[in-house]
C-alpha cells in the first residue's frame, strides 16, 4: 500500500482544521483536546479526568460537533442496569411482538460520567461495548456507529 504525499497534507489540513476548531471553544486544555483527537484516530478510548468545571462535557461535545458526530452523556449512578446503558427489547401485547429500544450507547461519542458509582454489571457492559464495539440484544448483533469513542 502506497500512500501519496498529497494524501498525507489532506490528512494534516484535516487535522489542523479540526484540532483548531475545538479549540476555538475549549481553551487552555488543549493536551485534553489533542489525547482526544489521539484516541480518534486511532479508535481507541480516553479517560478524561479533572475537576468539576474544567470543560470536559463540552470538550467531547464540541470534538463530536466538529467531526459531524453524535454525543451522549451517560450519568453513572448506583441503581443504573446494563439495559440503561445498551438497550432492551420491548414487548408489545398488542402485536404479540418484541421491538428493540437500542439504548444511549450508540452514538459516536459517549461520555460515561462517574463510571465508579456504578455497579460492577453496568461497568462490565460498558466495558464489553467498548472492547467490542458492538452490542448483543435478543439474539441480535447491532453494531455501534464508526467512529466510536
Amino acid at each position: 500500500m502506497t500512500i501519496a504525499a498529497t494524501d498525507v497534507d489532506e490528512a494534516a489540513a484535516l487535522l489542523q482544521t479540526t484540532l483548531a476548531e475545538v479549540k476555538k471553544v475549549i481553551v487552555g486544555q488543549d493536551h485534553m483536546v489533542e489525547r482526544m483527537i489521539v484516541a480518534l484516530l486511532a479508535r481507541g478510548h480516553c479517560l478524561v479526568e479533572g475537576v468539576p468545571g474544567v470543560a470536559k462535557t463540552l470538550a467531547v461535545d464540541t470534538l463530536a460537533h466538529v467531526v459531524g458526530g453524535t454525543f451522549a452523556r451517560l450519568q453513572f449512578t448506583p441503581d443504573l442496569v446494563p439495559s440503561d446503558i445498551v438497550g432492551t427489547r420491548i414487548y408489545h401485547p398488542s402485536t404479540e411482538q418484541f421491538d428493540v429500544e437500542l439504548g444511549p450507547v450508540f452514538v459516536n461519542f459517549v461520555l460515561a460520567d462517574e463510571i465508579n458509582r456504578a455497579p460492577a454489571k453496568v461497568q462490565s457492559a460498558l466495558l464489553e461495548v467498548m472492547a467490542e464495539r458492538q452490542v448483543s440484544l435478543g439474539g441480535n448483533t447491532y453494531p455501534l456507529p464508526t467512529p466510536f469513542i
